[in-house]
């Protein structure tokens, strides 16, 4: 071998090595091109990402609309027909016409460690409650959840939450943005519908920090629709709100409603004021011990009371207090009852539907004199509203009392019972 032919070996063997490098880099580089184009298309990205996510959280999630999938700039997922459901479940937990998720690239690096969420947007969203408290209750016990931060907000359009008897519907809520160690400030609207009722609100809600032992606060206009009356009100609550492991807290909570009866050309004033501990147990609210003061233009009547109210699929009722005074606009009392200036302290006791078309008992007394009785409350606001009507109220009760005057007679040991066949016996 001549000189120059060793000399020139050593160059080619290593250009060579250098050409099979470029020719392996070109190829990775083409497999990870194919391989970015393939994830990049949301026919093949979203059903990966819905199907780990499903798994985690022990559901099916499925979109079977048109999915879009963006990572330039500000990564973004957007998929259409959402439905989430527990596996073999009859009805879905969640369906959605639109959700958009822009996520910022800091959280896709870490894995989501930060949980930094950009924006979350979700059209025409259906909650299904019954089905979402039967996968609740199979979850395992977990540390506490995270709160994430939202750095632009949350937006929900149109959507309704279903629970067998009731719904909520026309649902928007607008909450520009969230943080754990930030006062958060939203506003919801939407109408709650049950078989004879309907409830439009819009409230704005406010909390010192979206995380435990934080003060909330809730005010704005909702009005209360049943036949051919309405309840128009402003409410305003407060109170330290606390998540306990099977329960939320606000102890205590502070309600104030100004309110307006309107039925026909009846409008009557009156402001109502509650204070104290409200839970609610995923499916009822109690309000016990409760106060409750009542403040109103006559014939609406005023009083102070205290007990327990409890609202779920049923409104509970149970409150005693007492009337200062007979109110002028209700049918005059006989004497010697009217003559006397005693208050007239009260039982009221409730069970039903929520929208007091049930059945109400109620026992009064001034001095000697005692009524023990069952009524709707509806009839009775239709009786007092009436003219030349029925002298007697429809009631189905007992009125006893050791002397009345009634059309210029004295009457002794008076027992009067009240039958109202409207009234089912107890």
């Amino acid at each position: 071998m001549s000189a120059s032919t060793a000399n020139d070996a050593p160059p080619t063997r290593r250009r060579r090595r250098w050409l099979r490098r470029l020719l392996v880099l070109g190829i990775l580089l083409l497999l990870l091109s194919l391989l970015a184009t393939w994830l990049l298309r949301p026919k093949q990205l979203v059903p990966l990402i819905l199907d780990r996510t499903g798994k985690s959280l022990g559901l099916e999630i499925t979109a079977d609309g048109n999915a879009e999938a963006r990572l330039r700039g500000k990564p973004q997922l957007i998929v259409r027909k959402l439905v989430a459901r527990e596996p073999g479940a009859k009805n879905a937990i969640l369906r959605a016409e639109r959700v958009l998720l822009a996520l910022p690239w800091s959280t896709l690096r870490n894995g989501g460690k930060d949980a930094v969420i950009e924006r979350i947007e979700l059209d025409a969203p259906v909650l299904d409650v019954p089905a979402l408290q039967a996968w609740l209750a199979k979850r395992p016990p977990s540390e506490e959840t995270k709160i994430p931060t939202l750095t632009d907000g949350l937006r929900i359009v149109d959507g309704r939450i279903d629970n067998g008897d009731w719904r909520i519907e026309g649902v928007t809520l607008a909450l520009p943005s969230l943080h754990p160690r930030k006062p958060l400030v939203a506003r919801v609207r939407g109408r709650y519908v049950d078989a004879s009722t309907a409830i439009p609100f819009d409230l704005a809600v406010a909390l010192t920090k979206p995380a435990n032992d934080a003060g909330v606060a809730v005010f704005g206009p909702l009005t209360i629709e049943r036949g051919d009356w309405r309840l128009a009100a402003t409410i305003r609550f407060s109170g330290p709100l606390h998540q306990g492991e099977n329960e939320l807290a606000v102890v205590p909570a502070k309600l104030g409603v100004s309110a307006r009866y309107e039925s026909g050309d009846t409008r009557l004033p009156f402001s109502l004021g509650l204070h104290g501990p409200l839970r609610f147990d995923q499916t009822t609210w109690v309000l016990a011990p409760i106060g409750v003061a009542l403040r109103g233009e006559s014939p609406m009547p005023n009083f102070d009371a205290h007990g327990a109210l409890a609202l779920g699929r049923r409104l509970v009722i149970e409150l005693d207090g007492a009337l200062p005074q007979w109110p002028d606009a209700w049918p005059a009392l006989p004497a010697p009852v009217s003559n006397s200036t005693s208050p007239l302290p009260f039982a009221l006791r409730y069970t039903g539907q929520p929208d007091l078309s049930g059945i109400a008992g109620l026992q009064v007394k001034r001095d000697a004199t005692a009524f023990d009785g069952r009524f709707r409350l509806y009839d009775v606001l239709g009786w007092i509203d009436q003219s030349g009507g029925s002298p007697l109220p429809p009631l189905d009760g007992r009125l006893r009392s050791p002397q009345l005057e009634i059309s210029g007679a004295t009457l002794e040991g008076v027992d009067v019972v009240f039958d109202d066949e409207d009234v089912p016996a107890p």
